[in-house]
C-alpha cells in the first residue's frame, strides 16, 4: 500500500510540475507584458508633453521587457522622428515591421522617415502599404498625397486623388498645403 502511494504520488508530482512550471511562466509573461505596456503608455505621455529623451527611455525600457513589442519599436520611432534622428527611426521602423509586417502604423512611420529624408519615391510604397492594410487610414492618404506633390517628377493628380480620399476620411488638410498644391498643379479643386 505504501509503494502505491509513494509511485502514485511521483506520477502526480510528475504530472504537476510541469502543469505549475506552465502557470508560473504564463504568469510571469502576463506580467511582463503588463511591465511593457506601462513604459509604452507612460512613454506615450512624455511624447504627448514634447519630452522626448524620457520617452525614448520608457519605450527603451519597454523593449528590454518585450524585444517583441512591435508598437513600443514604432512608438519609439516616432519619438526619433521628432528629434530628426532618421537612422534610429529607420532602425525601429524595420524592427516594428520585422516583428508585424501588417502594421499599417509602422509602414505609415517608415514612410514618414522617408520623408524626413527627403526621400519621396521610397516614401510612396510604404504609405501604398499602409493604406492597403487599412483602407481607411486618412493620415496615410495625405502623406502619400505630399509625397507625390514633393518628388521630384511631380505627380499632382496622384496628389489630388490621397488629399481628396485623406479629407474623405476627415483629415483636415492645412490650407496653405492647399493652397500650394493648386498654385502647382493649376487645378482649384
Amino acid at each position: 500500500m505504501k509503494n502505491i502511494m509513494y509511485t502514485s504520488l511521483r506520477l502526480l508530482l510528475i504530472i504537476l510540475i510541469p502543469i505549475l512550471f506552465s502557470c508560473a511562466t504564463t504568469q510571469q509573461k502576463q506580467s511582463e507584458s503588463r511591465d511593457a505596456e506601462f513604459y509604452l503608455n507612460r512613454g506615450l505621455g512624455y511624447v504627448y508633453k514634447g519630452q522626448y529623451d524620457q520617452a525614448i527611455s520608457d519605450l527603451s525600457k519597454a523593449i528590454e521587457i518585450d524585444p517583441r513589442f512591435a508598437r513600443a519599436y514604432d512608438i519609439r520611432s516616432i519619438t526619433y522622428m521628432s528629434k530628426s534622428q532618421w537612422d534610429q527611426a529607420m532602425s525601429d521602423c524595420n524592427k516594428a515591421l520585422e516583428i508585424n509586417p501588417r502594421s499599417a502604423s509602422a509602414h505609415h512611420s517608415r514612410g514618414r522617415v522617408y520623408m524626413g529624408k527627403g526621400e519621396y519615391e521610397q516614401a510612396i510604397p510604404d504609405f501604398t502599404k499602409a493604406i492597403e492594410i487599412n483602407p481607411n487610414f486618412a493620415l496615410a492618404y495625405y502623406n502619400r498625397g505630399r509625397s507625390y506633390y514633393y518628388k521630384r517628377e511631380k505627380e499632382y493628380d496622384k496628389s489630388w486623388d490621397d488629399i481628396k480620399k485623406a479629407q474623405d476620411l476627415g483629415h483636415k488638410i492645412p490650407a496653405e498645403f492647399l493652397d500650394d498644391l493648386r498654385k502647382a498643379s493649376g487645378r482649384q479643386n
